[in-house]
């Protein structure tokens, strides 16, 4: 896909909060995410290039990539994790993402806060 074709490349943005170090709550934390990203922007697997996540360090019980590679229809998309820089005073146990997607070039990109990471950006945080 190209720009000629109507679609452009774009970044997405997203984050979230586990409720706890635990598989189950960073399972349920991630699908969560990706669920409100992928239906607020009508993304489909084919469109998704690739997803970076980034974990706080408080967060080593799993890899969000692993959640996320888990969709049926995203067996080509690029994932990677990494550990998000320590600044004092970070939210605690928090996933963020960086996706990037071919969309219709008209079509305004939405970035999804939830859970106690819409104080990263309550801009943009959904309810």
């Amino acid at each position: 896909m190209s720009g000629d074709s109507g679609y452009a490349l774009r970044a997405l943005r997203g984050a979230t909060t586990a409720s706890a170090n635990t598989a189950a709550a960073i399972s349920e934390a991630v699908a969560e995410l990706i669920e409100a990203l992928v239906g607020r922007n009508g993304l489909e697997g084919p469109r998704v290039l690739s997803v970076t996540f980034s974990v706080t360090a408080d967060l080593d019980a799993c890899f969000p990539a692993a959640i996320a590679r888990r969709r049926p229809d995203w067996d080509t998309v690029a994932l990677l994790d990494c550990q998000q820089m320590a600044v004092a005073g970070d939210l605690d146990r928090c996933i963020r993402l960086l996706a990037h997607a071919w969309l219709p070039a008209e079509q305004q990109v939405i970035h999804v806060y939830l859970r106690e990471a819409c104080r990263l950006r309550p801009d943009r945080a959904l309810g």
